[in-house]
């Protein structure tokens, strides 16, 4: 049963509120009975929410979604080469108007000090007296539309990656969402960075095999060199993302992201979700369309 949040709490803000991890964010907060603030570039409404328009680049939007806040959930903007410029104006205006609790949204493949968002990583804990930061290995949803492998799986039967045979602890983005509640609303934050990974480490070919298997639609794996892989990224996006997320790729096959952690268990209680099960509640269904 869902417990109904008093309107004078401190509210918990989520940015990206309807993105992969925040709609689900939110739905854990509210099931939880907390206040939620749900901040996108469109304010879009979420039953049970405030909806409030947040924009990383225009700071005229800030005050509005900080307004009563005392934790909050960070998605770094999509897309920005230099995240820290635009997050720490925002997380040292956050920490002015009350914000006592943050949890940011990392990777796996980014340490504090790391590029990107590696340095908002990094200016945390002396932001915040409490904090985590997520840092999950590569989303089972990116097998899922609207993502790109989702395209060339329902298109050509194949995923294209230039990882070889390297191996991802591939997490669900259902288990990425429990653990932020976790961290949002336990008596005691994490104060530390957390490695988030389903509960095997898998390769490429495994993960085709895996979909093949479930849905009965042959899938494959097809390596690509470093070159081939980033020429084909440059054609959707920049070429310094494409060539970042090759590098990710290149970095996968020297065997970066071959682990798994018990994070979701030890936090939430429970183990993750096996690539397995999100395949059979995911893509099945719609292999049969």
């Amino acid at each position: 049963m869902t417990s109904t949040p008093t309107t004078t709490a401190p509210a918990t803000l989520v940015i990206g509120a309807t993105g992969t991890t925040g709609r689900r964010v939110t739905a854990g907060l509210l099931a939880e009975g907390r206040r939620v603030k749900a901040a996108g570039r469109t304010a879009t409404p979420h039953t049970g929410a405030q909806a409030v328009r947040f924009d990383w680049n225009e700071p005229v939007t800030w005050a509005e979604a900080l307004d009563g806040v005392d934790r909050a959930y960070l998605i770094p903007p999509t897309g920005s080469p230099d995240p820290a410029a635009v997050m720490l104006p925002f997380l040292h205006r956050a920490r002015t108007a009350g914000v006592r609790r943050a949890v940011l949204l990392s990777s796996s493949a980014i340490p504090a000090g790391g590029p990107a968002v590696g340095r908002v990583h990094e200016q945390l804990p002396g932001l915040f007296e409490e904090w985590a930061v997520l840092r999950p290995s590569w989303f089972m949803q990116n097998f899922a539309d609207p993502a790109p492998h989702a395209r060339t799986i329902r298109e050509d039967g194949a995923i294209f990656t230039a990882a070889g045979d390297g191996r991802v602890g591939f997490v669900d983005a259902e288990d990425i969402a429990a653990v932020a509640v976790r961290a949002l609303t336990d008596g005691r934050a994490p104060d530390t960075d957390l490695i988030l990974t389903g509960p095997q480490a898998l390769s490429y070919a495994d993960v085709a095999a895996v979909i093949t298997d479930v849905t009965g639609r042959p899938v494959v794996h097809r390596q690509l060199t470093f070159e081939e892989l980033r020429d084909r990224w440059a054609a959707e996006i920049p070429m310094e993302f494409a060539t970042m997320l090759a590098r990710m790729d290149r970095a996968i096959a020297d065997g970066a992201e071959d682990r798994t952690s018990d994070t979701v268990e030890r936090l939430t209680g429970r183990p993750p979700g096996s690539l397995r099960a999100f395949v059979e509640r995911e893509l099945r269904a719609g292999a049969n369309r």
